[in-house]
């Protein structure tokens, strides 16, 4: 029985190069399905890295308030607990009709897609934005503020 077994494993060769193609052409579907999906997913995360940094600064503007201070820019950037890593431009917080409305705040541009995003609005209004659909003040302005 040993030598059977033997014999049988010392005649096996390896895959034929018709298994090895079959198994070339399954990776290669499964590599363009997964790659556009990936790229994808980390656009979407760095929006929501802005989104959640222009919701930052809305609370920083709320404590701010509550210390009895001005809504500058100087005096809430005292309360935030970020590196503006995903946030550019000047960006400015007023009060208007008792709600805090942020207007200004850029996310970085994606030179990928050549897009990036504007948040601007109430807490109630960024929080319904999404990276599929903006909606409310936000916009995908669609252009490098870098190039002039």
């Amino acid at each position: 029985m040993l030598k059977n077994l033997k014999k049988r494993l010392k005649d096996q060769r390896g895959l034929t190069l018709v298994e090895l193609l079959a198994v070339i052409v399954i990776l290669g579907i499964i590599a363009a399905i997964a790659v556009p999906s990936i790229g994808n997913i980390i656009a979407k995360s760095k929006f929501d890295a802005a989104k959640s940094d222009a919701l930052q600064i809305l609370a920083a503007a709320s404590m701010a308030e509550a210390g009895g201070e001005e809504l500058t820019k100087a005096n809430i950037e005292k309360y935030l607990d970020i590196t503006n890593d995903n946030i550019s431009g000047e960006w400015t917080v007023t009060k208007v009709d008792g709600k805090l409305k942020l207007a200004g705040a850029v996310s970085k541009h994606n030179p990928k897609n050549d897009t990036s995003h504007t948040f601007a609005g109430t807490r109630d209004e960024i929080n319904k934005m999404t990276y599929d659909n903006p909606g409310g003040s936000g916009t995908d302005t669609g252009t490098d503020p870098d190039k002039k």
